[in-house]
C-alpha cells in the first residue's frame, strides 16, 4: 500500500495565502525551489480539490516560478463542478467520493500519493484515516490583516509526531509529522 502525504505551504499565523502578497509571500528562496525540484517525489501522483487545480492552472498561465514542474506530474482533481476535458496536461477527473477514490489509490498506485494545497479536501482524507504525514513549509510572515485559507480551522484534533525538518535560506521552516486523530483530548475520556 502506498502513503499519502500532505503538503502546505503557510504563514505562521496558519494561512495558505494573502490579499495583496505575491506567490510564496515573495519569498521563494533559491534552496527552497532547488528542494522541491530535485525531491525523488517530485513525479508522485498530486491529488487536489477543484479551487486549487483552478488557482495552480492560473499560477501556471502567469508564469510563477516553480509551477512549469508540475506540467508531466500526473494529477487527479477531485470535482463535481468541472468538467472534461480538463486544459492541464496529464490530469484525470474524480467526481466520486474522494475518500473511497483515494483508499482505492492507496491499494494500486505504483508510486506515493501527496496532496497540492485543497484544504478541504485534506481534512475529509485526514478523517477517513488515509493521511500517512503532514509535510508543512512555515514562511516567515504573519499575515493576519491580510490572510485568507485558513489550513487547520474545522480539523479534528490531531497529534503530530515529527518524522522530519529542514531550515531554508530566509527562514522557510520544513516539517514533517505523523499524524494522530483523537477522539478526545489527552487525558480526558472520549
Amino acid at each position: 500500500m502506498q502513503t499519502l502525504t500532505v503538503d502546505f505551504i503557510i504563514s505562521l499565523d496558519g494561512y495558505g495565502a494573502a490579499e495583496g502578497w505575491p506567490g510564496w509571500w515573495g519569498m521563494e528562496s533559491p534552496e527552497y525551489l532547488r528542494w522541491l525540484e530535485e525531491s525523488p517525489e517530485r513525479d508522485d501522483p498530486i491529488l487536489m480539490g477543484a479551487n486549487t487545480y483552478r488557482l495552480m492552472w492560473g499560477l501556471l498561465q502567469a508564469g510563477e516560478p516553480g509551477t512549469e514542474a508540475l506540467l508531466h506530474v500526473p494529477k487527479l482533481v477531485f470535482s463535481s463542478t468541472l468538467s472534461v476535458p480538463l486544459e492541464w496536461p496529464n490530469t484525470t477527473l474524480v467526481t466520486g467520493d474522494a475518500a473511497d477514490a483515494v483508499a482505492e489509490l492507496k491499494e494500486r498506485s505504483e508510486r506515493p500519493l501527496r496532496t497540492l494545497g485543497s484544504i478541504a479536501l485534506c481534512r475529509s482524507l485526514l478523517r477517513a484515516g488515509l493521511v500517512d504525514r503532514y509535510r508543512v513549509v512555515i514562511f516567515p510572515v504573519i499575515t493576519g490583516a491580510t490572510g485568507r485559507d485558513r489550513i487547520f480551522d474545522e480539523y479534528p484534533d490531531v497529534r503530530l509526531e515529527l518524522t522530519a525538518s529542514r531550515t531554508f535560506e530566509g527562514g522557510l521552516q520544513l516539517l514533517e509529522y505523523a499524524p494522530t486523530v483523537l477522539e478526545a483530548p489527552p487525558g480526558r475520556d472520549s
